[in-house]
């Protein structure tokens, strides 16, 4: 019978994913992508692997969010980037936005990121803009970099 062949789909596909989670915490769009592409017509069994996954608590894109939004600000990425990225991997805006504000040092990071890069403190407009230049592309926002700046 065809559910038979389904029940060792699901629990194939179900141990596959706890493999995956096993290593690190995934978000839940992720988790799927890798799914799909070993089992690429499993796509109802895989929603609903997915959302045992997430009763269990085995799978919580809040979580993931927070988790992933401290991970990358210890790495000296700022907020407009790590937003991106969790974009990327599928993350709800909601989810994004309250991990992003949870995050109490982002003022930290980014004196640490300049400090690290540039051991002293300038005057020079064009060396300015460049530091400035280098923190927006680390995806701090003008109004945090230049509170930043404008304090040092």
């Amino acid at each position: 019978s065809t559910s038979g062949m389904n029940d060792d789909l699901s629990s194939l596909i179900y141990n596959k994913s706890l493999d995956l989670i096993s290593r690190r915490e995934h978000s839940r769009g992720e988790l799927y992508i890798k799914l799909i592409k070993r089992y690429p017509d499993a796509q109802e069994l895989i929603n609903e692997t997915l959302d045992k996954l997430n009763i269990n608590k085995l799978l919580n894109d809040a979580r993931f969010a927070e988790m992933y939004v401290i991970a990358r600000a210890k790495k000296g990425f700022g907020p407009q980037r790590i937003k991106m990225e969790l974009q990327q991997k599928q993350v709800g805006s909601i989810e994004i936005a309250d991990a992003i504000d949870a995050f109490e040092g982002w003022d930290e990071i980014l004196r640490h990121e300049l400090e690290k890069k540039y051991k002293q403190p300038t005057e020079d407009f064009k060396e300015i803009m460049k530091r400035k230049q280098f923190l927006y592309n680390r995806g701090f926002s003008q109004a945090q970099i230049e509170s930043v700046l404008d304090q040092s």
